[in-house]
């Protein structure tokens, strides 16, 4: 697909824009491989200028491991070494967004370090409309949530997959759909799970019809660029991709790939914890 031809580049002259097309697209298996009770595969997609550092050990905050905002501080997803998890989305809601927002990275980090989830889910929904519409996953193997910001729901992950992008929790876009089928059938094959298969799932550029595109209130050529589960176009797309398996001991396993504006693979972190 040509976005020359659809008007990407102008619309990327935008800096409201820029703040509102931060995505990313999580599938999360509870309970449904023998092996690994939990399984998360996920996509962060950014401008290719934005600075973000690979998941690493953070030396202020060694606790943590996740990759870094270097603009505006915060992570998008990231494990802590008490074995809490957190992960976020964001919202496409155009005309709900505001320029003074605080930054939703800073929410990942929060989660993370929490202590007690009743009174964190308590500060989640004091504290939404300080921040531009969000889905925060967060808790641990034994307990896993979801909040969205918009809605101030909380939905317990229970045994099940799951897909999550920029709407609520299974909302059923092309892409959404798309990935929750193919993580199903990679957790319900009979031989050892494979990490390529679930990189696979992140990996796939298929477009959704023009007919089964969401109407989120942006312009038709974003949402058709946006429709694919990776995406690949020279200023925004997909920057790194990531795998965090938990298998039955409680071990956790972080893979994460990174890529060029190309789509061209340029590092690899890979983490036991």
């Amino acid at each position: 697909m040509n976005y020359l031809e659809l008007g990407i580049l102008d619309l990327l002259s935008s800096p409201i824009l820029r703040t509102r097309i931060v995505m990313c697209i999580l599938f999360i298996a509870v309970k449904q491989h023998p092996d690994f009770p939990l399984i998360i595969a996920a996509n962060r997609d950014e401008f290719h200028a934005r600075v973000t550092s690979p998941s690493h050990s953070w030396s202020d905050n060694p606790q943590l491991f996740a990759g870094r905002d270097e603009q505006a501080g915060g992570t998008w997803m990231g494990i802590h070494s008490s074995g809490r998890i957190a992960a976020l989305t964001n919202i496409r809601a155009p005309q709900r967004e505001r320029m003074d927002a605080k930054t939703r990275g800073e929410l990942v980090v929060n989660a993370l370090e929490a202590l007690d989830d009743n009174s964190f889910l308590e500060t989640l929904r004091k504290t939404a409309d300080e921040y531009n519409g969000y889905n925060l996953v967060y808790g641990n193997l034994d307990s896993l949530s979801v909040f969205n910001s918009h809605s101030l729901e909380h939905h317990q992950l229970t045994q099940g997959v799951y897909g999550l992008s920029n709407a609520s929790l299974n909302t059923p876009w092309p892409k959404v759909q798309l990935g929750v089928d193919s993580l199903n059938k990679a957790c319900q094959k009979s031989e050892e799970l494979d990490i390529e298969d679930l990189f696979a799932i992140l990996h796939n550029r298929e477009i959704a019809s023009d007919e089964h595109l969401p109407d989120t209130g942006i312009a038709k050529p974003w949402e058709k660029m946006l429709s694919s589960i990776f995406i690949c176009s020279p200023d925004y797309g997909t920057r790194s991709s990531t795998i965090l398996t938990i298998d039955n001991t409680g071990t956790m396993n972080w893979q994460e790939r990174s890529y060029d504006a190309n789509g061209v693979e340029t590092g690899r972190v890979h983490h036991r914890g």
